[in-house]
């Protein structure tokens, strides 16, 4: 009864201001224009508000998770009209702040000590306000400058009641549509919501910004403001004040000659190092959390606040992303096809070339433009479309990243309109595939593996030699479970063969990993830069390598 409630108020607030003169303004709409005369809030409206300053009001009035599609919508200057962006760019830290006094309750609450004696000054004016939380400048008892983050009062209650009205909804559609299934709604809703109550936790949040701090120390590219761990709570944060102009704030940027070129170019490139480097990235980069360091505008750096958010991928989805990016820059549709496929994404029983075909029809047109013309947020929408023809899946895994993408390229955009997305991103993919897959990968892992192999190499000879008796004597198996139970049974014999190249060649290279581990026991060096070896290494490796490779 209480979603029948929410969903009465919702579109309550709706009509109350207005917003079916905006939904009615699209031509598939207009037929049913007459609704907005017989509105009665539209009898009484304040003709001094534009539309968009009414949505960006009915966005406020509807709570968090709405803020939270407003702020997403804010980076698309390159799909949403002028007015509108203006407006929901208010949204990242204009949201209207809860009073002064309910914030220092909940910091004398989780601190147990009244304001004064917490910190050395605090000031009462409010820096900034969003759908989460407000933050407060503050000056710590050893002079450090800091920012004060509060969570709002009786929020997560707020975001339980929308997220039970989504989960409704997705169980009418999960239901009542033959899509469910692909789309998985209550698995995005419940994604959604574990996001969102995770972000209600400062402590949290707080790790999540050193984690991030340490991977970008020294950097020239991002810098992440220290946490002063002394002082968070569940409810608060107290985190290094910073000094930078707003990304949005493109005027600031100009007025400073911060290079907006380079800038643009070191978005894309923090983007793709915190997906594939560290695999651990911002999700929540809109502009709002963005600022830019002025101490060198010619070599500018991006300064990150706001780390609620955070996403990381599996090793199987950044290898199907990387290689699936770098399809598109080759313009290779049939790889693409095949990696959808493979990676479980769409149907195994797909038509490859059908799949391609598709793909196909939607890329080329748009790469006959400039690839700066291009907009890969409108290419990704097309291509889901696309994808659903042939039953596709949502992957609630990869919403995230989609999101924190769409933001990327908005901002580059709004930073340089000449940006070549694909012209920065593809070496850095390139790059990272061959270390990931390349030789290099092979010996780094074999490294690593060490330890274990050497605790293990004394079972190996015994292991072998019974591997290499059973194949003599034709008794070895294989239990397969497959429809063409038939047709394979006449390959176990071949098979046999491949396994015993691929138990020699992996001896082989194992045995050469060993050796080049045994220092100062292999004189004799062979090599150039990382791959430098001993030369017994080398005598292994090289065969070990043929086998397992003549196996493919």
């Amino acid at each position: 009864m209480k979603n029948l409630f929410r969903l009465i108020a919702i579109n309550y607030t709706l009509a109350r201001f207005g917003l079916d003169e905006i939904f009615l303004s699209f031509h598939y709409l207009r037929t049913l224009k007459f609704l907005s005369i017989i509105n009665p809030f539209n009898w009484f409206r304040n003709t001094q508000t534009t539309p968009a300053e009414r949505l960006r009001l009915c966005i406020e009035s509807l709570g968090p998770i709405f803020i939270k599609f407003g702020q997403m919508l804010a980076t698309r200057r390159d799909l949403l009209p002028e007015d509108i962006i203006d407006e929901l760019e208010k949204l990242l830290d204009q949201v209207p702040p809860f009073p002064l006094k309910q914030a220092r309750e909940i910091i004398e609450q989780q601190f147990g000590v009244p304001v004064a004696q917490a910190f050395l000054s605090f000031d009462d004016q409010v820096l900034a306000s969003a759908s989460i939380a407000q933050v407060y400048k503050a000056e710590l008892h050893d002079g450090q400058k800091v920012v004060v983050k509060i969570v709002r009062p009786d929020i997560e209650k707020r975001i339980r009641q929308d997220t039970e009205l989504l989960t409704m909804l997705a169980e009418l559609f999960d239901r009542y549509s033959a899509e469910s299934s692909r789309i998985k709604p209550k698995q995005i809703v419940a994604e959604f919501e574990k996001t969102l109550i995770n972000e209600l936790d400062l402590v949290r949040e707080a790790a999540n910004a050193s984690e991030l701090r340490r991977n970008f120390e020294g950097s020239n590219d991002l810098y992440v403001p220290e946490v002063y761990w002394d002082y968070c709570k569940p409810k608060v944060l107290v985190i290094e004040r910073i000094e930078g102009i707003p990304v949005s704030d493109i005027k600031q940027l100009n007025a400073h000659n911060i290079n907006l070129e380079v800038l643009s170019r070191k978005g894309v490139e923090v983007f793709f190092t915190q997906v594939y480097r560290h695999n651990y990235f911002h999700a929540d980069m809109h502009p709002g959390n963005i600022f830019v360091s002025t101490e060198n505008p010619d070599d500018p750096k991006y300064i990150a606040v706001d780390f609620g958010i955070m996403g990381s991928l599996s090793k199987e989805d950044q290898r199907y992303l990387a290689e699936n990016f770098v399809a598109f820059f080759n313009r290779d549709y049939r790889r693409v096809a095949e990696l959808h496929v493979d990676s479980g994404w769409v149907d195994a029983d797909t038509r490859i070339d059908e799949f391609e075909a598709a793909i196909r029809a939607v890329c080329e047109p748009m790469f006959q433009r400039p690839l700066a013309e291009i907009s890969f947020g409108q290419l990704l929408m097309r291509l889901f479309q696309t994808a659903r023809m042939f039953n596709m899946e949502i992957q609630p895994q990869l919403l995230l990243l989609q999101k924190t993408f769409l933001h990327i390229e908005g901002l580059g955009r709004q930073l340089y309109p000449q940006l070549d997305l694909w012209d920065t991103a593809k070496p850095f993919l390139e790059r990272w595939l061959d270390e990931q897959l390349g030789v290099r990968a092979l010996i780094k892992g074999l490294k690593k593996n060490l330890p274990y192999i050497a605790e293990n190499l004394p079972e190996l000879p015994q292991l072998i030699f019974k591997t290499l008796h059973k194949v003599a004597n034709d008794e070895l198996q294989i239990e397969w479970k497959s429809k063409q139970l038939d047709s394979i049974k006449s390959e176990i014999r071949r098979a046999n063969k491949r396994n015993v190249r691929a138990i020699i060649g992996g001896s082989l290279v194992i045995s050469a990993s060993l050796i080049a581990g045994l220092d100062g026991l292999a004189p004799i060096m062979v090599g150039r830069g990382d791959f430098i070896m001993p030369l017994m290494s080398w005598i292994f490796l090289l065969p070990g390598l043929y086998l397992l490779l003549s196996d493919r």
